[in-house]
């Protein structure tokens, strides 16, 4: 079944990159010239989603705006006859449908996924971490959809991370299936040293069933007090299963902020407009340091 709807997760405090996140969201903070939403939202559309759901919290209005029309800009432009400016925030505008919900207290992944059950309704869709970039030549939302599309049932994109790391996110039990494809079997958040299942954490990305719905509702509170998406989904893959996509990509955690500066660098290199320039710039940096 095609995925057509895509729900991402904004709705966080941004505690680790403070003082930045205090009146900024940390979804806008930028990587070069897009704020870091803007690259999430683009790999929705990218893979062919065109419906996004944005879970915010108050103060996050900026997101909206961000996405919405701006006519004084749009006429401003015009007038100084910069047709490319004027194309680039039309274009932004014009992406997608995009909505909003308000999670009203910050009570974790699994309590903000549950604000889009109305926006979701029986089918299967997709959902994006609002801490995560992931830069690919093949959409990880798309990798993520056709293996839905191929096995039918939940999906979650995964990396090996160090054993520090694993402890801060969570840890997957897995048995190989295919190249980058595992069979996943139970999980758990934020697991201490004898918790450990396997260094694979899930990054940023799943497909998941309407089915994950009742068992978020009687998903008990977890680790931090909070709804813990990744609770609902060990039942879930208890009962039917799911696959983990080692997936083709190189992520950063907009929650980080060596992470930031390594996305806005490796960004960088590769925009038209100033890869050239940022390039001699750092190999004449590099030489004094």
């Amino acid at each position: 079944m095609k995925i057509k709807k895509a729900v991402i997760a904004a709705a966080g405090l941004g505690t680790r990159v403070l003082p930045a996140s205090k009146s900024i969201p940390k979804e806008m903070l930028n990587v070069v010239d897009k704020p870091a939403i803007q690259y999430i939202v683009e790999e929705v559309v990218n893979s062919g989603i065109e419906e996004i759901m944005i879970v915010i919290s108050r103060g996050k209005t900026t997101i909206e705006d961000h996405f919405d029309r701006s006519p004084e800009l749009e006429s401003a432009l015009l007038k100084k006859e910069n047709a490319t400016k004027y194309e680039q925030v039309l274009k932004i505008s014009n992406m997608a449908n995009i909505y909003y919900i308000r999670q009203k207290e910050a009570r974790g992944l699994g309590d903000a996924i549950l604000c889009a059950k109305s926006f979701v309704g029986k089918e299967p869709f997709a959902v994006l971490y609002g801490d995560d970039i992931i830069r690919s030549n093949y959409p990880v939302c798309k990798q993520l959809c056709d293996t839905y599309d191929e096995f039918g049932l939940g999906v979650v994109g995964i990396k090996e991370v160090t054993r520090e790391q694993i402890k801060k996110y969570s840890s997957m039990k897995v048995d190989f299936v295919r190249d980058n494809l595992f069979r996943i079997t139970d999980m758990i958040e934020k697991p201490n040293e004898d918790q450990i299942f396997s260094l694979y954490s899930i990054l940023g990305r799943c497909v998941l069933p309407p089915e994950i719905f009742p068992i978020l509702e009687d998903t008990s509170l977890g680790y931090g007090g909070e709804l813990q998406l990744t609770d609902a989904m060990k039942k879930l893959a208890q009962i039917n299963g799911m696959i983990g996509v080692d997936f083709i990509g190189d992520r950063y955690d907009m929650g980080n902020k060596l992470e930031i500066m390594r996305a806005n660098i490796e960004f960088a290199l590769e925009h038209e407009e100033i890869k050239e320039d940022f390039k001699a710039y750092l190999k004449k940096l590099a030489e004094r340091l």
